[in-house]
């Protein structure tokens, strides 16, 4: 009950020398220390902002080149638009040019995606450690937040519009999705 999580008691050990886990030898506590200073750190790295808001960008960059990939399978289906847009091509020059425009809009669709997701995570990480509290308002103000700053470029009116459509679907998602344990009361 002693060490970080309860600073001002008396320690009950001696530093260095506290009871080793059952299996675990005398030789083996300093390897031991060594794994328990490196998982602290992997998990100190692992609740940042910035590895939250770069793990969200990856998975919206991810997730928006996959659903770019399965709607430009439906791009090649008009037979007539085909034989317009590649008369006179290769079979590898048309495979090429699909290849490619397939890449473009990957490209294009998973950098918007990742600029929504490490944007609202990133806020919403801020907001949570400036509140020391994680609960329903968090999303929805990053949603507000986020919202304003996509939607900057369309005017004051635009800007409210999607702070406040951003935030309500922030909060949708947090209720209907997200369940959290009720804070216990001292």
């Amino acid at each position: 009950m002693n060490g970080p999580n309860f600073p001002g008691l008396v320690p009950l050990h001696i530093p260095g020398k506290e009871p080793l886990p059952p299996g675990v030898s005398e030789d083996e506590r300093e390897s031991l220390e060594q794994m328990k200073k490196t998982e602290k750190f992997m998990t100190m790295g692992a609740e940042s902002c910035a590895f939250k808001t770069v793990i969200a960008g990856g998975g919206g960059l991810a997730l928006g080149a996959f659903f770019s990939l399965m709607s430009s399978s439906f791009a090649y289906e008009d037979p007539l638009l085909r034989e317009k847009t590649q008369a006179g091509m290769k079979t590898h020059q048309k495979a090429s040019a699909m290849f490619k425009e397939m890449g473009r809009g990957m490209w294009t669709t998973g950098k918007g995606f990742g600029k929504v997701g490490a944007l609202y995570a990133g806020i919403e990480c801020i907001i949570e450690s400036y509140r020391a509290k994680n609960d329903i308002y968090n999303s929805t103000s990053a949603g507000f937040v986020a919202g304003g700053i996509l939607a900057r470029n369309s005017g004051p009116r635009g800007t409210l519009f999607g702070a406040v459509g951003f935030a309500a679907f922030s909060a949708v998602i947090d209720l209907a999705f997200l369940r959290r344990e009720p804070a216990e009361r001292v």
